[in-house]
């Protein structure tokens, strides 16, 4: 099943498969249910309207979205070529049972497929960051996924880990969407991954890589962010990346990033 989220005259309204659900259905409503009760739930309250409006980030106000770092051993060595002063930082956590887990975006700034995501005026090097999304409920399962864009600025993060909230956090530094895949966690682990940046009509960079090169587990990454938190809304959790263009790459205004993961796309200028 296929859940997204549209504009409509009457407000956002969310849709399965393509045809609205009740005014007043939200992700927290769907993420509030236990796990077996979702796909049948989203089946009775299907409507015969067809969602036709401008597609939006398919999450709620109040969900949160979290990152995971260094669950790939591209990622290690990019952030450790990328460190000035602590490489063996990015070792240490790859090596380590605890994962990195960081705040990424509040719902309300995280933008969708076909919107604006920013570099930092502040920076001099950035990239995309292409990663699947889990998508978990209130009871820390994870339901589905959906594809993220984790904006890093590499200059920042580079000149200092404790730098990292700047280097990720801040407007216009997430994207997740088309919309949300239910999937159990079994199901993704042998998805591909695709980047691919356009600047003035040309490929700048593409790159691919697959959810099996990963180091850790998707549940394990779960498992981590809901310890001694709670998630009454449910919450997203972007599992890092292992595409990461050359260190002389850097975006420009104007390039467009499409990232793509089994079937989806996620496309977003940047500004």
């Amino acid at each position: 099943m296929y859940l997204t989220r549209h504009s409509t005259s009457a407000g956002p309204r969310w849709a399965v498969d393509g045809k609205l659900l009740p005014a007043g259905v939200t992700l927290s409503t769907l993420l509030a249910l236990p796990e077996g009760r979702l796909s049948s739930l989203l089946t009775e309250l299907a409507t015969d309207e067809e969602a036709a409006g401008p597609l939006l980030a398919p999450l709620d106000d109040h969900q949160e979205v979290w990152g995971s770092g260094v669950t790939y051993l591209r990622s290690r060595d990019a952030r450790k070529a990328e460190s000035e002063t602590a490489a063996d930082v990015y070792q240490q956590v790859y090596d380590a049972d605890r994962p990195e887990i960081f705040f990424k975006q509040v719902g309300w700034r995280t933008v969708g497929h076909g919107q604006t995501v920013r570099i930092r005026a502040d920076t001099t090097w950035n990239v995309p960051e292409p990663e699947l999304c889990l998508v978990i409920n209130a009871a820390a399962h994870i339901v589905g996924y959906t594809v993220g864009n984790d904006m890093s600025s590499r200059d920042i993060e580079g000149a200092n880990p404790l730098y990292l909230p700047q280097a990720k956090t801040y407007d216009g530094s997430a994207a997740v969407g088309p919309g949300i895949r239910l999937a159990a966690a079994g199901a993704l682990t042998d998805l591909a991954i695709n980047l691919e940046i356009e600047r003035n009509g040309a490929v700048a960079f593409a790159g691919e890589t697959s959810t099996s090169q990963m180091k850790r587990t998707f549940p394990d990454l779960a498992e981590y962010l809901m310890r001694e938190m709670t998630f009454p809304h449910g919450a997203l959790l972007m599992t890092g990346t292992g595409i990461v263009p050359p260190d002389e790459f850097t975006l420009q205004c104007g390039d467009i990033a499409r990232i793509k993961i089994d079937g989806m796309t996620l496309e977003n200028t940047i500004a």
